[in-house]
C-alpha cells in the first residue's frame, strides 16, 4: 500500500451558536487511493464540536490549504510521453472533456499544472499506473 499524502491547516472562526472563537482543523489527504477531506472544530465558549468530511474538496478549504502550504505541481519526467495516454488518464481522473483534458496535459507537460499536494500526488499515481512517469512536487 502506498503512503498517504496529507496536508492540514489550523484556523479560527466565530461560533455560529454563541459567537465565541471556534478552533478549527482542516485536513486533505490521499489515503488508500482516494482523496478525502475533513474539518473538525471546537468552540471555546459553548463547547460545541462539529465534524464534516467528504471527497470533493470545498473551495474555501482548498484555498486555506494552498495559502498555508503553497501549491504542488504535477511533473511528467519523460518528455517523450504519449500525450493520448496522459489525456485519457487525466480526463478520467478529473472528469473533464477532451478539450479541457488537452489543456491540462499541455499545462502538465509545461510544469504549470498546480493544486494541493494530495491532488497532484493522486494524479501522478494515476499517470504512473498507466505507464506515464510522473511525480508530484513543490515548485
Amino acid at each position: 500500500m502506498e503512503e498517504p499524502v496529507v496536508e492540514s491547516v489550523r484556523y479560527h472562526a466565530p461560533c455560529k451558536d454563541c459567537g465565541a472563537r471556534l478552533e478549527c482543523w482542516g485536513v486533505h489527504g490521499l489515503i488508500g487511493g482516494s482523496l478525502r477531506w475533513d474539518v473538525e472544530s471546537v468552540c471555546s465558549g459553548c463547547g460545541q464540536t462539529t465534524a464534516d468530511c467528504g471527497q470533493e474538496l470545498p473551495t474555501w478549504l482548498r484555498e486555506r490549504l494552498l495559502a498555508d502550504h503553497g501549491s504542488g505541481t504535477l511533473q511528467v519526467t519523460d518528455p517523450s510521453v504519449e500525450r493520448v495516454t496522459a489525456m485519457r488518464v487525466l480526463r478520467a481522473a478529473l472528469g473533464v472533456g477532451l478539450t479541457e483534458a488537452k489543456t491540462v496535459v499541455g499545462r502538465v507537460l509545461a510544469g504549470a499544472y498546480m493544486g494541493t499536494l494530495p491532488e497532484m500526488e493522486y494524479l501522478a499515481r494515476k499517470l504512473c499506473g498507466a505507464g506515464v512517469d510522473a511525480v508530484a512536487a513543490r515548485p
